[in-house]
């Protein structure tokens, strides 16, 4: 036969407490340790992340007191002249001497004697001034220039036979014109 459980007991949480199957409250006391686990993770997380923003602000404070901050130069008027005198200055600092030497080198034979060399920044041009002994040197010496890469244009300005010398050199002098690069 069968168990008849009667209780006529009134309904109290001890009693209802009796009758719920073990298996249901371990499950609601584990259920009741996750909730307790969550709440307290997530406590931890709001605390790290107060502790980041008070440190994301003392670095940028500290960021902040580092920075230099540049500070305002007075403007001050420069004379047309000087202004000038400055920027012809660094124009021949500008100079590709190295580039101008070495092509002008390259062109130059063993009968032709440099006497000078005088670049003009501002018309990218240089003023060469040799000798030779004949005509023929230097038309030469004018082809070869006019062949060297870095100069656009030579031009034979004048010429002349230095009497005073008693070997008669020709001088003359020709302009070339250098190319940017």
């Amino acid at each position: 036969m069968r168990a008849i459980h009667i209780d006529f007991a009134p309904r109290s949480l001890r009693r209802t407490l009796f009758h719920i199957h073990p298996g249901v409250l371990a499950l609601a006391g584990a259920g009741l340790l996750l909730c307790v686990g969550a709440a307290f993770g997530g406590w931890k997380l709001v605390e790290q992340k107060r502790e980041r923003q008070q440190q994301l602000q003392h670095l940028q404070q500290r960021v902040a007191a580092l920075t230099v901050r540049p500070a305002e130069v007075a403007r001050i008027a420069i004379p047309e002249a000087q202004a000038a005198f400055v920027n012809g200055a660094v124009m021949q600092l500008n100079l590709p001497w190295r580039e101008l030497q070495d092509a002008v080198l390259a062109a130059t034979p063993r009968g032709v004697a440099l006497i000078a060399l005088e670049p003009d920044p501002r018309k990218r041009s240089l003023k060469i001034t040799a000798e030779t002994r004949t005509s023929d040197e230097m038309v030469d010496y004018v082809a070869a220039l006019k062949e060297q890469e870095s100069f656009s244009g030579v031009i034979l300005t004048r010429h002349e036979i230095n009497d005073a010398d008693p070997n008669r050199p020709l001088r003359f002098q020709l302009e070339a014109t250098w190319q940017a690069r």
